[in-house]
């Protein structure tokens, strides 16, 4: 239905109407007579309305068509006027209408019919709305219908859309500030983490004394703490050879106020004191009285032994097998044994040894070779072993537990495991050392030994002599003469005091000397001086050479009483 013809449309008198047909057949429209659309829709020529007659019921699309055919030509008004295509049922087709316009000549159109009964207008609706005027201008308006038209509520500020949308943008914008703060925030906060860095870097640097030219108070207090007393926990252990014999000890010492660990080879030779006050050589010691020694070394050494380890060669292979296998450097190329059912060991850096392997690398001592290199062996397959023993101490326990070792009283198999973890975290890291204490022939500790091992790695010295208890007197023959030492060492254990064997001076000396070092054993120095009938002139203060708390060195004036 064209909507232009609805009796609504105030603009509905302008509309063209067919008035007849030219000579050539084409059809020829016009305006139909005012009083037609006054009776046909109920409005003025003006385009006012006026009071409907009757109700309007829309005609169908088909019937609509057919009256429009039927209606008569209107008459003549003096104007242009043009042709149009025959609008379609549901409206104009506004292409074919546009291709169909053409001028034709004015000519009077026929009588029209008498009008049709008026329908009765449609109410209006107030989805409706009426088109625009259409400019009388002699040309055909535009084809509109006002369906086509949508008219939307222009939204102000205060609508809750536009509010909605501008705290969106506030919101974003906000973010966006935000994240530009924190990223600011983290580029200071890193800048000032780089900087304590380096300032701290520099600062333990300058602390530990490793800057150049610059000597820190860490430094100064390392060397104080090394000077002075240290805490350390220390161990015997006493590795029995079961096929052929013969015994091999060594110190495990963990130095717990400077992080370090440390393994002391002691010799066979050393020489020791039995519980009847005589001497004897640690091997023959071990050999007789198994784990009795620990209490013989502390008294030539000025230790504290916590605790004995008999490793028998067996339990040996057992714990080079639980730890995998070690790596060391072997000097020396071990040929095998069928007899002892040993294993060949290669010589070379860094070669595997098995559990087998490093018990015959351990105990191997090639003919007339001296003992020291075969304790060197035996520290080799120790510290490969501290290597490889796993770091915490419960881990450390159960691997000393799967040996299947029955130990010492004195040594269970938690406090061992505990000490092997410690150790071994000080071997992975290199702060590890190996010794050998060395001796003279006679037995005793020689100067420099005195002087670095025992008192800087053992940290030995008449410290360890506990209050109260007797001194420890160490006794040094510069007479020449044997008779003369046995005479003073009979003398000082019947004296109650702890002998220490100091062997045999360098060089004779014409005057027997009582030197101690800590003024508070200078009165015990003249006690000594007294039982060995030497008058207190011989007591003066000095650097001890063996490693007790009084040394009395006999010189050629010493007469046994």
């Amino acid at each position: 239905m064209n909507d232009r013809q609805e009796p609504y449309d105030p603009y509905a008198a302008q509309e063209q109407q067919l008035l007849g047909y030219d000579p050539y057949g084409q059809p020829v429209y016009g305006q139909a007579p005012a009083q037609q659309y006054e009776q046909q829709y109920g409005y003025d020529q003006q385009g006012y309305g006026r009071q409907p007659q009757q109700a309007y019921y829309p005609q169908q699309p088909q019937q609509q068509s057919h009256q429009q055919a039927q209606q008569p030509a209107a008459p003549e008004y003096g104007q242009q006027e043009y042709t149009q295509a025959q609008a379609p049922a549901y409206g104009y087709d506004t292409r074919h209408a546009q291709q169909g316009r053409q001028w034709i000549p004015q000519q009077a159109a026929p009588e029209p019919p008498a009008p049709a009964p008026a329908a009765e207008p449609e109410p209006p609706r107030p989805d409706r709305v009426p088109e625009p005027r259409r400019p009388d201008d002699g040309q055909s308006a535009p084809d509109y219908r006002t369906e086509q038209f949508a008219f939307i509520d222009q939204p102000d500020e205060n609508s809750e859309d536009v509010i909605d949308w501008l705290k969106f943008t506030e919101s974003r914008t906000e973010r966006r500030e935000e994240a530009r703060r924190r990223g600011r925030n983290r580029v200071v906060a890193l800048v000032v983490v780089l900087a304590l860095l380096v300032v701290g870097g520099l600062g333990y640097l300058w602390y530990a004394g490793k800057l150049p030219f610059l000597d820190g108070p860490g430094q100064k207090k390392a060397a104080t703490a090394a000077g002075g007393a240290q805490k350390r926990d220390m161990i015997v252990v006493h590795l029995y050879n079961t096929k052929k014999g013969g015994t091999s000890t060594a110190l495990l010492v963990d130095n717990v106020t400077t992080a370090k660990g440390a393994t002391v080879l002691l010799p066979n030779t050393l020489g020791v004191p039995k519980d009847d006050g005589t001497g004897t050589a640690l091997g023959k010691a071990v050999e007789e009285r198994g784990g009795g020694v620990r209490d013989s070394l502390d008294s030539v050494l000025g230790t504290h032994i916590g605790g004995t380890w008999r490793l028998d060669t067996p339990f040996l292979e057992n714990l080079v097998e639980l730890v995998g296998g070690i790596e060391i450097d072997t000097d020396t190329a071990v040929p095998a044994d069928d007899a002892a059912k040993t294993p060949a060991v290669a010589q070379g850096a860094k070669q595997h040894l098995s559990g087998a392997m490093a018990v015959a690398y351990a105990t191997h001592r090639a003919q007339g070779e001296p003992e020291a290199k075969q304790l060197d062996r035996f520290g080799k397959v120790l510290y490969g072993v501290l290597r490889k023993v796993p770091g915490d101490p419960k881990s450390a326990t159960v691997t000393v537990e799967s040996m299947g070792q029955i130990l010492d009283p004195s040594l269970n198999a938690q406090t061992l495991g505990t000490l092997l973890s410690k150790l071994g975290e000080h071997a992975k890291q290199g702060a590890y050392r190996t010794d050998l204490l060395a001796v003279k022939p006679d037995g005793a500790l020689t100067d420099d030994a005195n002087k670095t091992v025992v008192r800087e790695v053992l940290g030995g010295s008449f410290t360890a002599a506990q209050a109260g208890a007797a001194p420890r007197v160490g006794l040094r023959d510069a007479t020449g003469d044997d008779k003369t030492q046995l005479a003073a060492k009979a003398t000082l254990l019947n004296g109650g005091y702890t002998f220490v064997d100091g062997g045999k001076a360098d060089k004779t000396l014409p005057a027997t000397q009582i030197t101690y070092q800590d003024d508070a054993q200078r009165a015990k120095a003249v006690e000594v001086a007294k039982t060995l009938g030497l008058p207190e002139t011989a007591v003066k203060k000095g650097e001890n050479a063996v490693n007790a708390d009084i040394v009395v060195t006999l010189g050629k004036d010493y007469k046994p009483s």
